[in-house]
């Protein structure tokens, strides 16, 4: 007779803690992540091209900061402590956007956060799956990405009620407007930190672990082919700010375009657990699979779309292929590799989407505007490009990642 899986109920306490973490996390960064692209390009008046630079180096350089986070944390069994470090800096850093009147100003906060983000990642990620056991990472991501998105939905609608507030009749994004956002922001990251600070539990590995070295030598070949598979996707897949610059393009207001983002959320939430849990008896490879092909389909219906509605409802399905990919595929990596390489594993798929996604938003912002005196290709053409690569990508990940 098959035995009942355990309740929910029954998972290590810091799954919750750090699902609770992450969503008054992203209550506090959602607020800004969606409407920076928007104050850069309203207020500040920044060219695409450049957007994406922004976006590139805040992300990649930051994502260097991940793999030696997760390889610290590996050696000395501190997943906890590294992980409250790192939300403790993005916090800070938040304050300061209040003050940006230029885009390199936005450029230092943004790197600043987003090291805080690559020192938090890896370790995080690493104590969320040595908290529970093999047969339940699945759900176990599926609930702290469920928590996360529900953080990203109830803070794009704060966000969302303030722009309603203070500019509702108004098509583009303000500076007193985004100022206020920001105020509001730091509490819920303040709140962040001292939740994980007082809830979580370190988890001590096994004795006779062997000590890590931060290097790829001696990892399961499946992780280097799924670490070179999602480097070649992360090529294609921009910063999302493409997505919300084509709503508006296409005819988007921003309180349409905050409605957008809530739906994208409302979606993503609802289905990561299920999705998690679904990995965890169908396999994440499948899971993977569906979710690339379906971001394949998503891109190249943003390439051909005519009104800000399609735009909307495609951002909506978007929310689908984050639920089947984002949990599946950490949990993927923790079916590849031990517990006591995890850390340095996790900081090492960081890095590589992160040093990819600098070439990715610089090549979106380039074929959209060009460069110089060189228009670009219009709107469509990162979008067409992206999901190219997501189909080339896929079938590479079906041959070689078994």
């Amino acid at each position: 007779m098959d035995q009942k899986p355990a309740p929910l109920t029954k998972l290590h306490r810091n799954v919750w803690v750090m699902t609770i973490t992450s969503m008054l996390t992203d209550i506090s960064s959602e607020m800004l992540a969606n409407i920076i692209p928007l104050f850069l390009y309203n207020v500040l008046g920044v060219r695409t091209s450049l957007i994406g630079l922004i976006d590139g180096i805040a992300e990649s350089t930051a994502s260097i900061t991940k793999v030696f986070a997760g390889y610290i944390s590996d050696r000395t069994h501190q997943r906890k402590w590294l992980a409250v470090l790192g939300y403790s800096l993005s916090t800070i850093a938040k304050p300061f956007y209040y003050f940006a009147t230029t885009w390199g100003a936005v450029l230092g906060i943004r790197f600043t956060d987003r090291v805080g983000k690559g020192i938090r990642t890896a370790p995080r990620d690493a104590l969320l799956a040595g908290s529970v056991p093999p047969e339940k990472l699945g759900t176990a991501f599926g609930i702290q990405r469920a928590g996360d998105t529900a953080g990203a939905f109830v803070g794009i609608l704060i966000a969302t009620l303030i722009i309603a507030t203070t500019q509702r009749y108004s098509a583009v994004l303000t500076r007193p407007t985004f100022q206020t956002i920001v105020l509001v922001s730091i509490i819920p990251s303040v709140l962040a930190v001292l939740t994980l600070a007082i809830g979580a539990k370190d988890i001590k590995p096994k004795d006779g672990a062997v000590k890590p070295t931060l290097s790829l030598k001696g990892m399961d070949r499946r992780f280097l082919s799924y670490l070179v598979v999602t480097i070649l996707f992360t090529l294609g897949n921009s910063s999302d700010s493409f997505i919300i610059l084509r709503g508006q393009e296409r005819g988007l207001s921003v309180l349409q375009i905050m409605g957008m983002l809530l739906t994208f959320n409302a979606i993503y939430a609802l289905l990561s657990t299920p999705l998690g849990m679904l990995s965890d008896k169908i396999g994440r490879r499948k899971m993977i699979l569906l979710g690339w092909l379906l971001y394949a389909v998503i891109y190249l219906g943003l390439a051909i779309s005519k009104t800000g509605a399609s735009i909307w409802a495609l951002y909506g399905f978007y929310g689908i292929y984050y639920a089947f990919t984002e949990g599946s595929g950490k949990a993927l990596i923790a079916d590849f590799v031990p517990d006591e390489k995890r850390g340095t594993a996790y900081g090492l798929y960081a890095m590589a989407i992160g040093l990819a996604a600098l070439p990715a938003s610089i090549i979106a912002g380039i074929l959209w505007q060009g460069v110089g005196a060189w228009t670009g290709l219009g709107a469509a053409a990162p979008f067409l490009f992206g999901g190219l690569m997501s189909l080339l990508a896929g079938l590479l990940f079906w041959k070689f990642v078994k």
